[in-house]
């Protein structure tokens, strides 16, 4: 078995749980709602809440310490977690701005990384704060470079290490008592101005997968070669190559601050301007090596370009479990309009107190180092039949592994258990809108990621739409009914997502089954047409998710996952019929 299979803790979901209750044991001022996976802080720990605003981060585990180790005086009030590599729900997110902070604060900022899931889930969750009558507003970060205009598509480029940046600069604004307008528009300024990008020895193995996965990843990246732009997701990067370290540096950097490559050239960095340099860990990088990174990434920034990091801060901020990959942000210093002690070198200056960020080196030390490198010259996660979801699991978790994280099979396959598992323990009502609304309910708090969030859209709007159209006395639900209330939901589902056919979404398969099923009222007849939807994707150019960021042509051999699963379920579902 490849030592990157062994694990410690093979059960994942525990790993998480577990991982979170430690962050209580670490830090006394910390409190854990383990059922929500909500790591916040003890309200005896805040000091004059009603003059301060609240920050929260979150997203998938697997990322430590990011983000609920970022949860502390000086940057998160509180952070929301999803299982390894998959957005928290929506309804975790809503319970968090509800419940767990402080409800004297004067707004609350919602820091997150560019992934779908997170942005629909977290927006979801905004959402219902809004309506609540709370102010929140939320800032998404996106600065891989790895992932150019072309490939970026609709999606826009990822978020990775430069994250922990904003979340740092946006934390001491907030500890100062800044307004939620403010620290809003500067997060969003400091994420305009970060360049990231990251290389990788291999994919991760996530705990409780085969460990053939990591046979199966040795070949695809064999000793000596590297990936340049691997995603924290386990995302395929944009290119391999074999070089030395020197030479893997080189190729990033040009990638971060080559102003003539216009597919990359996101900020315009010139020499001399004021930088601050953070190196990050995926993981699984010695120390030893991550050192070598550090002075490698400062040499060639001084020789080449021109420019003398006026921060350099390296460890683990934004992981990907035990990855062997690091990654380079650059953040250019600009002007935050506020004046003396807070710009944004002295943000990042501003003292805090969390365990996932490092003890910082006071702004006087700083200066007298940097002095002596100068003169010394120094670089410094019962079968039935109305669902095939549990027997395709294995499919649509290859199929995703390929173009993406992995993990959709898995959430499909835990959405399809739960509801088994109420069929079971449960005898539902006659009243249709009732059963439908218990099967929805399950769907929303057992399924994570960009499908679970897809899905609990989809159907919830598809049960208020069968709620509009239910007449006075008990009636049976028709084809048409069903078909109608299928149209109208896939028009709600439009309002979150610019996903549509020949996207190579989910929606290749969802779009056929509605329109077919509303010409011919024939369930078997849609549910074909859904499979057809599905296997056109094979070799279909993807212009959302996350297979818009892989490389090469393995892609286009399979089908989109999302696509396939959805097939799956609705083959099932006309079979049951």
């Amino acid at each position: 078995m490849p030592k990157t299979a062994k694990h410690f803790v093979n059960d994942p979901n525990h790993a998480v749980v577990a991982s979170l209750r430690s962050l209580t044991l670490t830090n006394p001022s910390l409190l854990v709602d383990e059922p929500n996976k909500i790591v916040y802080r003890h309200p005896a720990s805040l000091t004059s809440p009603a003059q301060r605003i609240a920050l929260i981060g979150g997203g998938g585990s697997g990322h430590e310490p990011g983000f609920a180790g970022y949860v502390g005086q000086g940057l998160l009030t509180a952070c929301v977690a999803g299982t390894i590599f998959a957005s928290p729900s929506a309804e975790q997110i809503r319970t968090c701005l509800a419940h767990r902070l402080p409800e004297e604060s004067k707004g609350t900022l919602v820091i997150l990384m560019n992934y779908t899931g997170d942005v629909l889930n977290f927006g979801m969750g905004v959402e219902k704060a809004r309506a609540m009558g709370k102010k929140v507003e939320m800032v998404v970060v996106a600065d891989d470079v790895g992932v150019g205009r072309a490939k970026g598509g609709k999606v826009g480029r990822r978020g990775i290490s430069g994250t922990a940046l904003v979340v740092k600069i946006c934390g001491a604004l907030a500890e100062l008592g800044a307004s939620l307008e403010d620290t809003a528009r500067i997060g969003k300024l400091a994420g305009e101005n970060i360049v990231s990008v990251a290389a990788s020895l291999s994919r991760v193995h996530i705990p409780g997968r085969p460990s053939t996965d990591a046979i199966e990843e040795a070949e695809r990246l064999p000793i000596g070669v590297m990936e340049i732009g691997m995603g924290i997701h386990n995302e395929t990067g944009c290119e391999k190559v074999e070089t030395d370290l020197p030479g893997t540096i080189k190729i990033m950097l040009a990638q971060m601050l080559n102003q003539d490559d216009e597919d990359r050239a996101y900020v315009n960095i010139e020499r001399s301007d004021p930088i601050v340099m953070l190196i990050n860990n995926f993981g699984g990088l010695s120390n030893l090596e991550l050192g070598a990174v550090t002075t490698e990434v400062w040499s060639q920034l001084g020789r080449e370009y021109g420019l003398k990091p006026q921060r350099v801060i390296t460890g683990t901020f934004v992981g990907s479990l035990n990855g062997f990959g690091f990654g380079i942000s650059i953040m250019k210093l600009v002007d935050t309009g506020f004046g003396p002690g807070k710009s944004m070198l002295e943000l990042i200056d501003y003292p805090a107190e969390a365990i996932g960020w490092p003890a910082p080196i006071k702004k006087d030390t700083w200066e007298k180092i940097y002095e002596l490198n100068q003169e010394k010259k120094k670089p410094g996660e019962k079968e039935t039949k109305p669902s095939n979801l549990r027997t395709a699991e294995p499919d649509v978790t290859k199929f995703d592994t390929i173009v993406g994280d992995g993990d959709c099979g898995i959430g499909l396959k835990r959405g399809a258990e739960a509801i088994i598992k109420i069929l079971e323990r449960t005898r539902l009502t006659d009243d249709a809108l009732v059963a439908f609304s218990t099967i929805v309910n399950v769907v929303e708090n057992t399924m994570d990621g960009t499908s679970g969030a897809l899905y609990a859209i989809f159907l919830n709007a598809l049960a208020h739409n069968l709620r509009a159209q239910d007449p006075q006395t008990p009636t049976q639900i028709t084809s048409q009914i069903w078909a109608k209330a299928l149209h109208l939901s896939l028009q709600a589902l439009s309002q979150y997502t610019p996903a549509q056919p020949g996207d190579r979404t989910l929606m290749d398969a969802l779009f056929p089954f509605v329109e077919t099923l509303e010409k011919t009222g024939n369930t078997k007849e849609a549910a074909r047409a859904a499979a057809n939807g599905a296997e056109s994707t094979r070799g279909m150019k993807a212009s959302l998710g996350r297979t818009v960021y892989v490389g090469g042509e393995g892609w286009q051999g399979v089908p989109d996952p999302g696509a396939y699963g959805l097939s799956a379920f609705l083959t099932g579902l006309a079979e049951g019929l």
